[in-house]
């Protein structure tokens, strides 16, 4: 858009004025916003009066152009918002001063103005105004990605820590551990996130990201603290900066912000040097409750401590697994026993948890005390049954 002769003289007329109009954006106008006051000196003096200067000199030279808003002029106002973003300025506090000093130098432009010139005076506020979306957009762009680049940095610097504190790679001492709150006691969980078995398989990695923020933000909300997690689409491992007990309806909480089944394995830390083991724990847990098919909730070792306790290596564990061979290709027939040991041997409970009848319950676990020689109906016959699923299931997972 080309401007009259009468626009043009107008912003002349401004420009011996350009060095004056950055100083007092940057140390008088803008001290009015909130938070201005607490930049350092040098910034204001030096990268805001310098952008300033820039953004009222380019406008003031380049109107009457027929691209009032060149190719790279935003260049300065970019790499400025990318300083600014580092810096951990506000971004409503970057905004305003551009805002602000769009007024500084409509407010120059009416004080050099004579009667007369009121149409030219349109004219150079018209160009004004259409830049200014331009310049707010450049800069909130660049701002939002530097943000996002800067908190991906950060997030990763964290998972990196959190998996070295759980794998037994981080020393003691370590700087971040004060500053992720990891220097005293904590909880540390074991997640396992259970779809739906009619849930679509083809579930794509968006939904599962947003499951797992949803996830995250209940364990922060629950814990009122920033919980660091490890999670992937079936579960994973979280340390709580806390001395606390999980809250007994923690499972359903999570289940309500996955729309999945959350079993929890929560065990004590007493420093950072035992979260590692902590960790190991807690994910055996999880293992026993699952290989022993009870219900998903919260679980801690006490609950599972006998088949802890059967769960265990020894000479003998693979003579024990071996037991459960002959019906190792019946996968119904192992599903059978692990819900029935689940439900405190109940056939009633069984057959209404597997959908059968009560008779067929029993069919099948006669079939594997034939088949194995364990005797199902005496305790030492359940001993053996248990520990023998809990360490077959032990062998899969490795």
């Amino acid at each position: 858009m080309a401007l009259s002769p009468e626009a043009r003289s107008l912003a002349a007329r401004c420009e011996p004025r350009v060095n004056e109009l950055a100083r007092r954006m940057a140390r008088e106008e803008f001290e009015e916003l909130p938070g201005y006051a607490e930049l350092p000196d040098d910034v204001k003096d030096l990268e805001i009066a310098a952008t300033a200067r820039h953004g009222v000199r380019l406008f003031l030279r380049s109107v009457g152009e027929p691209d009032p808003a060149p190719s790279g002029s935003h260049r300065l106002f970019r790499e400025r918002a990318a300083q600014r973003a580092e810096e951990g300025m506000p971004l409503h506090l970057l905004l305003r001063t551009h805002a602000h000093g769009l007024y500084v130098l409509w407010q120059a432009l009416r004080d050099v103005a004579v009667p007369g010139e009121e149409g030219a005076l349109v004219e150079l506020v018209d160009v004004l105004l259409s830049w200014q979306p331009g310049i707010v957009g450049a800069v909130t762009e660049t701002y939002l990605d530097e943000r996002s680049a800067l908190e991906a940095e950060r997030r990763a610097q964290v998972r990196s820590l959190v998996r070295g504190l759980l794998d037994g790679m981080v020393p003691p001492g370590h700087v971040l551990l004060d500053q992720l709150r990891l220097e005293g006691p904590a909880l540390v969980l074991a997640l396992g996130i259970e779809a739906d078995p009619g849930a679509d398989p083809g579930e794509g990695a968006v939904a599962v990201r947003r499951r797992l923020r949803r996830v995250q933000t209940a364990l922060d909300h629950t814990f009122g603290v920033e919980v660091l997690a490890l999670l992937e689409s079936d579960g994973g491992r979280v340390i709580v900066p806390l001395d606390c007990r999980p809250p007994d309806d923690l499972p359903r909480h999570l289940a309500k912000a996955s729309g999945c089944q959350v079993r929890v394995a929560a065990v004590q830390a007493a420093g950072p040097g035992e979260v590692t083991e902590a960790a190991r724990t807690a994910t055996e847990i999880l293992r026993i409750t699952r290989a022993c098919g009870i219900p998903a909730g919260l679980h801690r070792l006490d609950d599972v401590l006998l088949e802890y306790h059967l769960s265990r290596h020894s000479e003998t564990s693979h003579r024990i697994a071996a037991l459960l061979d002959p019906v190792a290709d019946r996968p119904e027939l192992l599903e059978t026993l692990r819900t029935h040991l689940a439900h405190q041997q109940d056939r009633r409970a069984t057959a209404a948890a597997l959908g059968l009848h009560p008779n067929t319950v029993d069919n099948r676990l006669a079939r594997i005390g034939e088949q194995t020689g364990i005797d199902l109906s005496a305790p030492r016959g359940t001993a053996l049954a248990i520990a023998a699923l809990l360490l077959r299931d032990a062998d899969s997972a490795l």
